[in-house]
């Protein structure tokens, strides 16, 4: 069976950085920002790649930056979006997967 660790991170902070997750827009978002790796977007391309633009945009990014899922850093006049460090998906991905089946009886947990 494969163990997990205990995960580095609060009950608070999963539930903030999932809550910021519920949003069609602001998943959109973070998987545009996943899929462009360490050297993120500038906003502009953020904005033009998932048709999310001006006060919408900025407030959906202001709410996964709070959740601590992206990083925003200025570069000269623009703003890079950089997809938070990809250890923040680690632990909340271990955070699930910490007790999986730990109420099952020995034997009958997944692998």
């Amino acid at each position: 069976m494969k163990t997990f660790d205990a995960p580095d991170i609060t009950l608070v902070e999963a539930a903030s950085a999932y809550a910021a997750l519920g949003s069609e827009q602001r998943l959109a978002l973070l998987r545009h920002l996943t899929r462009a790796g360490d050297d993120g977007m500038s906003i502009g391309t953020l904005g033009d790649a998932t048709g999310i633009s001006g006060a919408n945009l900025t407030h959906h990014l202001k709410i996964l930056t709070q959740a601590g899922l992206i990083k925003q850093v200025k570069q000269g006049r623009s703003i890079i979006c950089a997809a938070a460090d990809y250890a923040t998906f680690k632990r909340l991905n271990d955070f699930l997967m910490a007790e999986c089946c730990a109420d099952l009886p020995e034997g009958h947990h997944h692998d």
